[in-house]
């Protein structure tokens, strides 16, 4: 396949990146994109310190190639916007045993039993997860660790540039506006993502193909940019590229992978969904995100109750929604988040049968188009 930038940026072959998906993109799947010849990168967005480093270490003994650490860095958090009132109205902090009890009605109406704390929290000695402080130690492990690559799925990662760049560790940023692109380039990241309103996880208001080209307009001089957002095929992939990015970012493609750390009732909700299967919902993070439709989503779209801001909706989504994991009920409860191009999606394959079909697939689209435009 074609090399770009992106390939010698961060010395793999492909310029194919696995996005980090939360809890999604395990040692397992990001040390088999990687030794399929991509970047992995691990969803660590709500990995406890613990958590993190052991996933750390576990992707060190499955590849001898580079890998990256995805996780949030929300400024509303981190300057603590979301613990004002809004409107005068009460604190969202104080919201939250409120909307817990309006998920254990819920819950009771699935029949579906509360979880235990143990198993919703699983390093309850640790910091809020979701808060600063819990970003704060994510990011020192990052750094203590000094991992090759680290990709700020949400927000800046200015504090730690010093010491990121101190350890020779590459930087990406994921953004949804050329805005954004324009302020965190110049704080010395290597990379850019650019991904638009068609790609899962929290959410762009600009759609994929419009969002591309702008940012790479932008920015494309100073950093490389990777194209995401509903790429789930090499005609996804040569597209990107014919837009002007130097690489893609790819994340629903693999969470059909044998190796994604999600469980089969998600899995199988992606084979089923087709273009129309998911919707921009604040009701698991608190912050806009595509998912997949469910019987959570849909509770909050016919609810008066506007979801909490970051934090405090974690603290009332997660118990439901592991609750109704392990209750057997995550395909129609909690499916999880996922893109606009899961429509393409039709089988549970391993990750490097789907790095395959992507490299071909561009490939090929590249070289028919390319040779159409000769003639």
């Amino acid at each position: 396949m074609f090399r770009t930038s992106i390939c010698d940026l961060f010395g793999i072959e492909h310029p194919i990146v696995l996005a980090g998906m939360g809890q999604a993109s395990t040692p397992e799947l990001a040390a088999a994109v990687s030794n399929a010849g991509g970047l992995g990168v691990l969803g660590a967005a709500s990995a406890g310190p613990r958590q993190l480093r052991e996933w750390i270490h576990r992707t060190r003994a499955l590849t001898d190639k580079p890998f990256g650490v995805d996780t949030l860095l929300p400024a509303s958090v981190r300057r603590g916007a979301s613990l004002k009132a809004p409107s005068n109205g009460p604190l969202p902090k104080d919201l939250v045993p409120e909307y817990q009890a309006f998920a254990t009605e819920f819950l009771k109406g699935q029949g579906i039993a509360p979880a235990d704390p143990k198993d919703i929290w699983p390093e309850p000695d640790g910091p809020a997860m979701l808060s600063k402080e819990f970003f704060e130690a994510q990011m020192d492990v990052i750094i203590e660790e000094k991992v090759a690559v680290y990709a700020s799925g949400l927000g800046s990662p200015q504090p730690w540039m010093e010491r990121l760049k101190a350890n020779g560790t590459k930087v990406i940023c994921v953004v949804g506006t050329v805005r954004h692109a324009l302020q965190v380039v110049p704080v010395g990241i290597d990379a850019v993502v650019a991904q638009g309103h068609d790609g899962g996880g929290h959410n762009s208001p600009i759609g994929t193909l419009a969002l591309i080209p702008q940012v790479v307009d932008a920015v494309g001089d100073k950093v490389p940019v990777l194209g995401a957002g509903g790429i789930s095929d090499g005609r996804g992939i040569a597209a990107a590229m014919m837009l002007g990015a130097s690489g893609v970012w790819i994340g629903s493609a693999f969470l059909a992978s044998e190796e994604a750390g999600i469980l089969p009732g998600q899995k199988q909700a992606i084979v089923e969904a087709n273009e129309e299967g998911t919707t921009v919902s604040r009701s698991v993070t608190g912050k806009p995100a595509r998912m997949i439709k469910s019987k959570w989503t849909q509770l909050w779209n016919e609810s008066e109750n506007e979801p909490l801001p970051m934090p405090y909706q974690s603290q009332v989504s997660r118990p439901a929604l592991i609750s109704a994991n392990l209750a057997g009920r995550s395909q129609d409860v909690n499916p999880g988040f996922a893109g606009q191009g899961i429509g393409m999606i039709k089988a549970v394959r391993p990750a490097a049968v789907i790095m395959a079909d992507l490299v071909e697939g561009a490939d090929r689209v590249l070289r028919e188009r390319m040779a159409a435009l000769a003639r």
